[in-house]
């Protein structure tokens, strides 16, 4: 797989189980890395624990890695995530005002619809989980 079809971030191992590896991720504001960092507050600094298959390797507790998930899954979150419930939404309206539902009816009835598209997603959380399968590879 080429570099380029890949995103990854550079992380830590912090538990090894037969099933999975945590990877810990400290994701970065651009200003997080300012020298003036600690002192303007803005700075934001994240840490995200991330759960990948446990592969065979030489694996330990403290190394780093770089943890990759193919781009073409990212593409797919935004989607998922954004477009799809953008296009519930703004259907919903057109829709429901064109039937002559009023404005403020047509888009809290719209705002339901996206709810339940969340719900649904929400609900089928474990075979979108199978899909998005994040791989650890060594630096």
């Amino acid at each position: 797989m080429r570099s380029n079809d890949v995103v990854s971030h550079t992380g830590r191992i912090v538990e090894i189980t037969p099933q999975f590896t945590t990877v810990e991720i400290v994701s970065a504001s651009a200003c997080g890395s300012c020298h003036a960092a600690g002192l303007c507050g803005l700075a934001e600094v994240q840490k995200k624990a991330v759960q990948v298959p446990t592969t065979l390797g030489d694996w330990s507790v403290g190394q780093e890695v770089e943890v990759c998930l193919r781009k073409t899954m990212g593409y797919k979150a935004v989607w998922i995530a954004y477009v799809i419930p953008l296009v519930v939404l703004i259907a919903g309206i057109v829709a429901l005002t064109a039937l002559g539902l009023g404005e403020l009816a047509a888009g809290l009835v719209s705002i339901g619809l996206v709810a339940l598209y969340y719900l649904a997603v929400y609900l089928l959380r474990s075979r979108l989980q199978n899909d998005y399968s994040f791989f650890i590879k060594q630096i």
